[in-house]
């Protein structure tokens, strides 16, 4: 299902690979179960395309990282964050347009 430019976020690794990147980073809460997650899917695979090399993206499944999940108080799926040095710069909940990921993304690299 996700490309091979999207990351697999985990309870694991996200301190790491999300709170200490050097890089933006999107990532997309979701679940298996959820429509619109999957609806959301090839959006933020593309985003994870178009942003090679200068922003991180991936997902995070919220059915086997439950931790991350609750530290940024995920209560409905998708949601997507923007993470810029650690912080938390952007939160879109539920489906969204790539046009709008897109221009938070720009913010971010500005």
């Amino acid at each position: 299902m996700s490309s091979e430019h999207t990351l697999e976020f985990t309870d694991g690794n996200f301190e790491q690979e999300v709170l200490q990147s050097t890089v933006p980073v999107l990532v997309d809460f979701w679940a298996e179960w959820c429509m619109p997650c999957k609806m959301l899917g090839p959006v933020i695979d593309e985003l994870a395309v178009e942003y090679a090399g200068k922003v991180k993206v991936g997902k995070v499944d919220t059915e086997t990282s439950r931790d991350t999940s609750m530290k940024f108080n995920i209560s409905a799926i998708p949601t997507v964050l923007l993470i810029k040095n650690g912080e938390m710069v952007k939160k879109f909940v539920g489906l969204q347009q790539k046009d709008d990921l897109k221009a938070a993304i720009d913010e971010a690299l500005a």
